[in-house]
């Protein structure tokens, strides 16, 4: 990693990249919580590199993460580098500006992992911090490429819904050994308890979840999140696509009442823009063999998570090199 010579003396360079890391790993912690805001960590250094706070924004309209982190800091004088996961916001919405929480402190430097991905901000929060000068500088690809691969992961599905009006979409699929996605007969599933778990971590960040009438009508499914820690408020759309509405109406005051919001569909890209317009930013498809086909057809989807039963189970991340949200509508 690259400092210049003011630069050196004010900051360590190996103290950044572990820093970056304890906020990304923070952050990561609030995945499905921050809707419509991003997840964002920040780490706060004294000049010897000593970490002296830690936070994440928690949930749209609290405190943003840099301004928690200086909530929370015992010893703010010796603020002296904050590190955070995305660029500090320069604008008022329902807390503060980021830059100037930073600016009321003696932070000198800041670094940050990731620009602000929205065209009309970007770079805004950035030059606020160098104009009342502070050295600010930006994680370097080719210095932490991994790192800068998971902090880009962390806000991608709010850099969607920014820049295109869309959630992001993970598709979840389980198959045996022959491709099928039919469990043994009088069984649900017939993955292990980790991938079990897997699924869990998986609904716990998404903010929809979508499935068809067949798999609500075969396993009456409950969607809820119970293998790992659930957030206790949070509510998700439950995207139903039941044409011929057979789905009875027990099943939905039931879903009703474990905390969903309900949702008819019958058109793919019309729900996935209604769930943007309700601050969805992250969309979790967890259906049959016809509708999950019919979703990777479409190329509406931008992670399928796909897990082969085996011993262990194989488990394949596919990233989709070119998403239908791409083209112009």
């Amino acid at each position: 990693m690259e400092l210049t010579k003011e630069k050196a003396s004010l900051v360590s360079a190996a103290s950044i990249l572990p820093a970056m890391k304890l906020a990304l790993s923070e952050a990561q912690k609030y995945e499905g919580a921050t809707a419509p805001n991003p997840p964002v960590g920040c780490v706060l250094l004294d000049k010897d590199g000593t970490v002296l706070s830690v936070a994440a924004h928690q949930k749209a309209g609290t405190l943003h993460a840099e301004a928690l982190a200086i909530k929370n800091c015992d010893e703010q004088k010796r603020i002296h580098t904050v590190v955070v996961t995305l660029e500090p916001c320069n604008h008022t919405g329902r807390t503060g500006p980021c830059t100037e929480a930073i600016l009321s402190t003696s932070a000198k430097n800041v670094w940050i992992g990731m620009a602000d991905p929205n065209p009309h901000v970007a770079g805004g929060g950035a030059d606020r911090l160098r104009q009342a000068g502070l050295n600010v500088q930006f994680l370097n690809k080719t210095d932490a490429p991994k790192l800068k691969s998971d902090l880009q992961r962390l806000i991608a599905p709010f850099t969607k819904r920014t820049l295109h009006g869309l959630p992001w979409v993970t598709i979840k699929q389980a198959v045996d050994a022959q491709g099928s996605m039919i469990p043994p007969a009088g069984q649900k599933t017939f993955t292990s308890k980790s991938s079990l778990i897997l699924a869990h971590q998986l609904r716990r960040r998404a903010d929809a979840i979508i499935t068809g009438s067949g798999t609500v009508l075969a396993d009456d499914p409950h969607f809820t999140v119970r293998l790992v820690e659930d957030f206790s408020d949070k509510k998700r759309h439950l995207v139903l696509f039941d044409r011929t509405r057979h789905i009875p109406q027990s099943y939905l005051d039931a879903a009703i009442t474990r905390g969903f919001k309900i949702l008819f569909a019958d058109d793919l890209l019309q729900a996935l823009k209604h769930l943007a317009e309700q601050g969805t930013i992250e969309v979790l498809v967890e259906a049959g063999p016809l509708l999950t086909q019919s979703f990777l057809e479409s190329n509406l989807w931008d992670e399928h998570v796909l897990i082969t039963k085996g011993d262990p189970d194989q488990i394949q991340f596919i990233q989709n090199k070119e998403p239908h949200v791409f083209r112009n509508y």
